[in-house]
């Protein structure tokens, strides 16, 4: 048989590479703006609800127009290279809405729909880029499943979340010293010429798949059983098992990106970390994300005990968020530890509950199932971050310094990280409910995933 363009160890490594520099920069611009919460508010007077929605409106489109759903449809219909151009197309123009909306409009007091300007076109912005990184969050996958079939599919699948953990951190590492070292926009500049980089990277990859598609009809390797269908949502949705994923899925990642988009405030004010380092330690979950991942990944394979460590890190995540609302302490470096075991329970979790979705759900249900988790784990990111903004700027703000000439609010994180402990104790509690299921219809999730 004719050797193919994805049996070659550097040719399909080399595709993974080339796309993972892609969800790298989706990644990096997704976060730079959490880390200058604070400058947000100071130089364009934006307020904590106002920060919050920002937040929330990456997930507005994908939940309450169900775009992430129609992405997985134009996937399937037109194929991972048009789908995969149209999404970092829509990241590029989201981001560049966003540095409008900063550059040319921050800071003013005309309103659109009740919201300022600057505030509802960053937002809407930041909305069409979730669309574009959530369906290319889609393609990768089904990139790698292509080109790693009957091959290293699951350390690929592990080593491309750990490489886009690099643009999380970078943005974190980097945001406040060059807003402050430059203007307050030059981090999501820096984002925009990355990610028309991504389009670049993502364009030459066009052509590898091309040749890919050459060698092989695509008709024999996708068959029907792989791609999302309305007739697969009822059997979904009627399986105990999808549901308790779909809730420890929205439950964990509401106390994990949430909260690192107010991490680097929380780092400022309760614990007395420079502002020019807070942001490197509130990307730490991503930073261990990175490195941990695939070696969790790897065990579990090994292993097993998925349901386990899913409660594992659902109790690991109760532990952090409960520390962190007690008034009483304010140690630097009781935050920093707290962070290092939130990116341990960041790598846990998802390193178990993933895989656990290929053995709940027969393969011709996966495209479906996973669709349904994606859409509701957005409602939570739409919705948590809004809920705290919210609540700082309701119930919080302590008292207002100023510093450098601008009034900087200070707020109390007690009520919000009890929220956030509210919500990892519900997600503790869905896991038990998962390993309970487990035995009861057999998904066989303690068990390893390679046979010995």
């Amino acid at each position: 048989m004719q050797e193919k363009l994805n049996d070659k160890t550097w040719a399909r490594w080399s595709a993974l590479f080339i796309v993972a520099f892609t969800m790298m920069a989706a990644y990096y611009v997704n976060d730079v703006m959490a880390p200058l919460k604070s400058m947000l508010e100071s130089q364009l007077h934006w307020t904590s609800g106002e920060f919050g929605f920002f937040t929330g409106a990456y997930s507005f489109l994908n939940v309450f127009l169900l775009m992430l759903i129609w992405g997985g449809l134009i996937l399937d219909k037109f194929g991972i290279r048009f789908t995969g151009l149209l999404s970092t197309v829509l990241m590029v123009g989201g981001t560049i809405a966003e540095y409008i909306a900063i550059t040319q409009y921050g800071g003013t007091t005309d309103t659109v729909m009740g919201y300022k300007l600057d505030v509802f076109m960053a937002s809407a912005g930041y909305s069409v880029f979730g669309v574009g990184a959530e369906v290319a969050g889609i393609t990768v996958t089904k990139i790698i499943a292509k080109w790693f079939k009957g091959k290293e599919m699951a350390t690929a699948m592990g080593v491309q979340v750990a490489l886009a953990r690099i643009g999380s951190q970078a943005a974190y590492a980097v945001a406040i010293p060059v807003a402050k070292s430059w203007a307050l926009d030059t981090p999501l500049l820096i984002g925009a010429v990355v990610l028309v980089g991504g389009f670049l990277s993502f364009l030459v990859f066009t052509f590898m798949d091309r040749k890919l598609d050459s060698q092989v009809r695509i008709s024999t390797e996708s068959s029907d059983e792989e791609k999302f269908s309305f007739k697969d949502v009822a059997s979904v949705i009627g399986n105990p098992g999808f549901w308790l994923i779909a809730l420890l899925c929205v439950l964990f990642y509401s106390c994990v990106f949430p909260f690192q988009k107010f991490a680097t405030e929380l780092m400022i004010t309760k614990y007395g970390v420079n502002e020019d380092v807070a942001g490197i330690f509130a990307g730490l979950p991503a930073l261990g994300a990175l490195f941990l991942t695939p070696v969790f990944g790897g065990m579990i394979d090994k292993k097993g005990k998925a349901a386990s460590i899913m409660m594992l890190g659902a109790a690991m995540l109760i532990f952090v968020h409960c520390i962190y609302s007690l008034p009483f302490i304010h140690a630097a470096w009781v935050a920093i530890v707290l962070m290092i075991v939130l990116g341990i329970a960041f790598s846990l979790v998802p390193s178990a509950m993933w895989p656990s979705v290929a053995k709940i759900f027969p393969v011709k249900q996966l495209g479906t199932a996973y669709a349904l988790i994606f859409f509701i784990q957005n409602i939570g990111l739409w919705g948590i971050p809004a809920l705290i903004g919210n609540v700082l700027e309701n119930y919080c703000i302590v008292g207002k310094e100023a510093i450098g000439g601008k009034e900087n609010i200070i707020y109390d994180y007690t009520l919000p990280m009890c929220i956030f402990t509210g919500i990892a104790v519900l997600s503790l509690l869905v896991a038990v409910l998962l390993k309970a299921a487990d035995k009861k219809y057999g998904y066989k999730l303690e068990e390893a995933n390679i046979k010995s």
